[in-house]
């Protein structure tokens, strides 16, 4: 698709600049040749009106020779341009067949294991324990395939101006006290979470975006940090921008995979032996896009990752 677009482009561009140059050298020595003063050379003398007349057919050389250098510099120049053109097209095409190709194969894991289930279920007669774990199975794939679909609608909506009416103040320091508390709740084995809070750090923006991209980078530190590690969360307020940072102490990541970390669906190899679907950061970025932030990551392997999210602070 793209071959046949680059050819048809190139050939556009070399017709129009050729057809362009042509008008400019007919009308040069159109010019030329009409405003020359034929009677007052001839009145001059003979051999004046020879030497315009060479000038003229030197000039009708220079024209022609200059336009057959063209017809092989124009097509050349004309395919580079057709190229450099398509380049953004064909870039954007390739993230969406990626991004269709993520969506697929990670809704494809959840309905697989719900078709399985219900199969086995109704393959032969079953006690009502094993119903019920069948259909526990099944609704944990279907709690995964909600968070998969709700985190698609996310990044569809971007930060768009309808969006951006439905902002209010919100306190990052209570976002990240209820996050915390919601997790101390919790009976898993995670690596121990130290919150430090600190000025108050209030931002304009939508108190459940933020919330869930607080959620994403803390559920991300714990997920690949060992029960041994720490998880250290803050906040902080520094020249009029507020800053969120969450510092674990897991398997950190090589340079390549920090290249990638932002990508959607993409995970690292280390990174597939965990549960999820390549969003969290992806996610985390539009949202910080979408309120005027940005988010920085840093990482060592071996030693750990750190995120860290600022916001316009707001009085």
């Amino acid at each position: 698709m793209f071959r046949c677009a680059l050819v048809r482009l190139t050939l556009t561009y070399t017709i129009v600049q050729l057809v362009l140059f042509a008008a400019f050298a007919v009308g040069t020595y159109t010019f030329v040749t009409g405003t020359f003063d034929f009677d007052a050379a001839e009145s001059d003398s003979a051999s004046a009106l020879n030497a315009a007349e060479q000038g003229f057919a030197n000039l009708r050389t220079g024209l022609l020779v200059l336009y057959a250098a063209l017809l092989v510099l124009i097509p050349l120049a004309s395919y580079a341009m057709a190229r450099t053109a398509l380049a953004p097209l064909q870039k954007s095409y390739g993230l969406q067949q990626r991004f269709v190709d993520g969506a697929s194969h990670e809704m494809r894991s959840p309905l697989s294991i719900i078709q399985g289930e219900l199969e086995l279920a109704l393959l032969s007669t079953r006690t009502p324990a094993e119903y019920e774990q069948a259909m526990h199975t099944a609704l944990e794939a279907v709690g995964g395939l909600t968070q998969l679909t709700n985190d698609l609608l996310l990044l569809s909506r971007g930060g768009g101006p309808e969006l951006k009416r439905t902002y209010e103040r919100v306190d990052l320091n209570e976002l990240v006290r209820l996050d915390a508390a919601a997790r101390s709740l919790s009976p898993e084995d995670v690596a121990r979470l130290d919150v430090h809070l600190g000025p108050p750090t209030v931002v304009v923006g939508s108190p459940a975006l933020l919330a869930r991209a607080i959620a994403n980078v803390i559920d991300n530190a714990l997920k690949f940090t060992p029960v041994s590690g720490v998880v250290t969360v803050g906040t902080d307020v520094v020249d009029g921008t507020c800053s969120f940072t969450v510092r674990d102490t897991g398997m950190g990541m090589d340079k390549n995979d920090l290249k990638h970390a932002f990508n959607r669906f993409w995970r690292s190899d280390q990174a597939r032996s965990q549960p999820g679907h390549g969003l969290g950061l992806s996610l985390v970025q539009q949202i910080i896009q979408a309120h005027d932030g940005r988010v920085t990551l840093t990482s060592q392997l071996g030693v750990g990752t750190t995120v860290t999210v600022k916001l316009p602070l707001r009085p």
